[in-house]
């Protein structure tokens, strides 16, 4: 029995392990966000009217890919990942939604107060989420701030009435935008060479 009992005790247990070995889904999630982003906002800067080239990158690359992207975060257990590129995603999908149902008579257009309400709870969710990227890098702490400080701008644009300041906003969308386009080819870039092609800016843990 004491025999037995040393041999428990000595005894080596292996549990198995998985490895994941999908891939990456955030630059996916960024690129569809950065360049819907950029897309829109020279709108809103002036270079050209809302048209079918937009609505058309917010379903499918602001709306659909973000949410595939969000999707496969949630495979990896990534919860940041996941609330942040699905929910942007029904973002961008329900701001299409918002110019194109009331042309289908579907639903009365919005006014304008409405849609200042609108922006404001986007940015109050993204300025919450860029706590979050606190602990991530510096790369995507930008893209949350500058997006933060968009969302402020489109809505006391509307608040105020005032176009200039949507013009404004619009100039730094695209500074948004494209820092998200360039945190996922950094991303993208980094994985593929195996070291830092591009710097993210790495946080202390």
């Amino acid at each position: 029995m004491a025999q037995e009992l040393a041999a428990m005790a000595t005894r080596v247990e292996y549990a198995p392990t998985l490895k994941d070995t999908t891939a990456n889904p955030a630059p996916l999630g960024l690129l569809g966000f950065g360049m819907t982003t950029v897309l829109l906002n020279l709108h809103n800067a002036g270079f050209f009217a809302l048209g079918s080239m937009i609505l058309g990158m917010g379903v499918w690359c602001g709306g659909i890919a973000q949410i595939v992207a969000g999707l496969m975060e949630w495979k990896k257990g990534n919860t940041f990942g996941t609330t942040a590129f699905t929910l942007y995603g029904v973002f961008w999908l329900s701001l299409v939604a918002l110019s194109v149902m009331p042309k289908l008579g579907i639903a009365e257009a919005n006014e304008t107060s409405a849609m200042a309400f609108y922006l404001l709870v986007w940015g109050l969710f993204t300025a919450c989420m860029f706590m979050g990227t606190l602990k991530i890098n510096r790369a995507l702490q930008f893209v949350f701030a500058s997006l933060t400080v968009l969302f402020f701008l489109l809505a006391i644009s509307d608040f105020t009435g005032n176009a200039a300041l949507k013009q404004i906003a619009g100039y730094e969308g695209i500074i948004c935008g494209l820092s998200a386009f360039y945190t996922a080819i950094a991303q993208v870039l980094n994985e593929v060479y195996g070291r830092p092609v591009l710097p993210l800016g790495a946080v202390k843990k």
